[in-house]
């Protein structure tokens, strides 16, 4: 087999497409056949490589050329209808003595396809991960409205929480009166919204004074001091809680059609701090302090706060109280109770909005 031969049979069995160019004017001389399938125009004599790849810079690859590098860049063209990503090399070389350009154009539509598919799954996962961390940060927020943080970080972090004893803790129990009476055919989104609005308003209080709410019931509103975190000040902290609560109260009776007038009980005692449930999460609080905070806000007149003497021993110096007189307390014999009016200095919130000026 003569060599020439032997030459046009591999140039012709190459894989990639090849063609040789006159430096000058770009114009192909000579291509193999994989080139011809993928541009059929240059079937014909004197046809260009600007005419067949328009969008190369061509600038660029005679100053790359003339430096004696290779120039390299991507096209696509069509080719039986359909979408072809080339990679292209063209290299100067000199062949006796006449200066050609050769030209290698491979077919990287596969390695395209899964660069595409790649980036697509990591846009996927990215977009999957963001969504994941929504929820994450969803959950996050619905599980601390009704646990504190300590607790839930407790069952993040151990994937259980132990049931605590609080010997020093105060509660603060709220109910509306004459909610069950309320009108609230007549207008249920308007009154569930001013629900909302108010405990809101009382979760904003709370939070300033070290407070923190554990949950409601219908209108009914439960704060307790000293839970999770011990807190020597919880007893005033929970006294100004109630005191601001109603005097917030007051000032939107003010100016609102519909009248919220609520009965507060206060107490200081132990209390055992605990989720409830296995596949619906409750943190509650039990033990003779709630108890006796529940019993105090059965025997609150609307728009007061009544306390027991234990309470009252704790706060009476930073508060003005009225005593009631003794009374029988189901559960717990004969106490004297106190109703609490407010502090001795001026209690002062610093949220704007919730009160007028």
């Amino acid at each position: 087999m003569k060599l020439d031969k032997f030459n046009e049979m591999l140039l012709e069995s190459a894989g990639v497409g090849l063609a040789i160019l006159r430096p000058e004017t770009r114009e192909i001389l000579v291509r193999n056949r994989r080139f011809e399938e993928w541009f059929p125009d240059v079937a014909g004599t004197g046809k260009r490589l600007d005419e067949i790849l328009p969008d190369i810079d061509y600038e660029r690859m005679e100053e790359r050329l003339a430096d004696g590098r290779e120039f390299k860049c991507e096209a696509a063209v069509k080719a039986k209808r359909r979408s072809v990503s080339l990679a292209v090399t063209c290299s100067s070389h000199t062949h006796d003595d006449m200066a050609v350009l050769i030209l290698e154009c491979q077919n990287i539509s596969k390695i395209k396809e899964l660069e595409y598919m790649i980036e697509s799954y990591s846009k996927m996962v990215e977009k999957q991960n963001r969504v994941l961390e929504r929820e994450k940060e969803r959950v996050e927020k619905l599980l601390l409205n009704i646990m504190p943080k300590r607790v839930y970080e407790e069952m993040k972090t151990f994937g259980v929480t132990t049931p605590q004893k609080y010997d020093n803790a105060s509660v603060l129990m709220l109910d509306f009166v004459g909610f069950t009476d309320m009108d609230i055919a007549a207008d249920p989104a308007g009154t569930i919204s001013e629900l909302n609005d108010i405990f809101t308003a009382f979760d904003t209080i709370a939070e300033q004074f070290g407070c923190e709410r554990l949950k409601t019931i219908g209108d009914a509103y439960m704060a307790v001091s000293g839970i999770p975190e011990p807190t020597p000040e919880h007893a005033t902290n929970i006294a100004k809680l109630a005191v601001l609560i109603l005097r917030y109260l007051n000032r939107r009776n003010a100016t609102h059609k519909q009248q919220w007038r609520a009965r507060i009980g206060i107490n200081s005692g132990p209390v055992i701090g605990s989720i409830v449930g296995v596949q619906k999460y409750v943190y509650d609080i039990f033990g003779p302090g709630v108890n006796l905070a529940a019993r105090m806000e059965a025997f609150s007149e609307p728009m007061e706060i009544t306390l027991c003497e234990d309470m009252h021993n704790l706060i009476r110096n930073e508060f003005e109280t009225v005593e009631l007189g003794e009374f029988e307390v189901k559960g717990f014999g004969t106490r004297r109770l106190y109703k609490l009016v407010g502090g001795r200095a001026e209690l002062t919130l610093r949220s704007e909005g919730l009160f007028a000026p």
